[in-house]
């Protein structure tokens, strides 16, 4: 078990943009130390939100991760335990996405489906295989997973990432059995999210679209933004110990339409 009184530690995949970026500002405002995983594309930026976890104080780390690759993940997680000494949180946010009519079952070719299921899926078990060890370590190790409302009603940006989303609560609730008592494993399932994954894969006009049709059918009539979605996260990772298992949903009511 780790030392208790030492600060705690995180590592956050897809944390150069969006929601992962949100939540490494949000773990350092909280004294967290932070990994910031990103692929080589996205070192930049990732190297931007590493100063803004540094100006909040915190001790943060830039990870080379490809999560699709066994080796790059248990890298990753090897290389922030040994930075920091330890291992308490892994909030996996890395995800990939194309927006494809649901109805043209044409339009999504096998190799779309297998790269959708390769990121959201079998990344999230990847990092949780390889930071199990760490977690366990640490003596109050908890896993964040990223899940949709796409993965819980089968809408979204297309049928494979409803697909893939609903396998990520699969896996959230076997891992959650199989890795008690000594890790906590809940998944979190945002509805659309200003400044997310669509507005990285969506042109302007297109991007604006959706945002417009959101504002209108959600019932509390506004978009959620990452840092919202960033403090549920630490919350589950940093709050009560007797949550694990749990899918949350944050989607300003839309699930309430039906």
């Amino acid at each position: 078990m780790t030392d208790a009184h030492e600060p705690s530690v995180v590592l956050i995949t897809g944390a150069a943009t969006g929601i992962g970026a949100a939540c490494a500002r949000a773990f350092a405002r909280a004294g967290w130390r932070v990994a910031i995983a990103t692929l080589p594309a996205t070192q930049h930026e990732a190297e931007v939100v590493q100063a803004e976890c540094i100006a909040l104080g915190a001790d943060a780390l830039v990870v080379d991760l490809d999560v699709t690759d066994d080796a790059s993940c248990r890298r990753a997680a090897d290389r922030t335990e040994q930075h920091f000494g330890r291992l308490d949180g892994l909030v996996n946010c890395a995800g990939v996405t194309r927006f494809v009519p649901h109805h043209d079952l044409e339009a999504l070719p096998s190799s779309e489906f297998g790269r959708t299921n390769d990121v959201n899926v079998l990344g999230t078990f990847q990092m949780i295989r390889a930071c199990r060890g760490a977690l366990e370590r640490s003596g109050r190790g908890a896993i964040v997973n990223y899940s949709s409302i796409a993965g819980l009603s089968g809408v979204g940006s297309s049928v494979a990432y409803a697909a893939s989303k609903g396998a990520v609560i699969a896996l959230t609730l076997s891992t959650a059995r199989s890795l008690a008592p000594h890790i906590r494993v809940n998944a979190i399932a945002p509805g659309y999210v200003a400044g997310g994954l669509p507005s990285r894969v969506l042109d302007p006009e297109a991007l604006a679209a959706v945002e417009a049709r959101y504002l209108e059918t959600q019932p509390l009539k506004r978009l959620l933004h990452p840092d919202e979605v960033a403090a549920l996260t630490l919350f589950l990772v940093d709050g009560p110990v007797g949550i694990t298992g749990e899918v949350i949903r944050i989607d300003n009511g839309l699930h309430l339409n039906g």
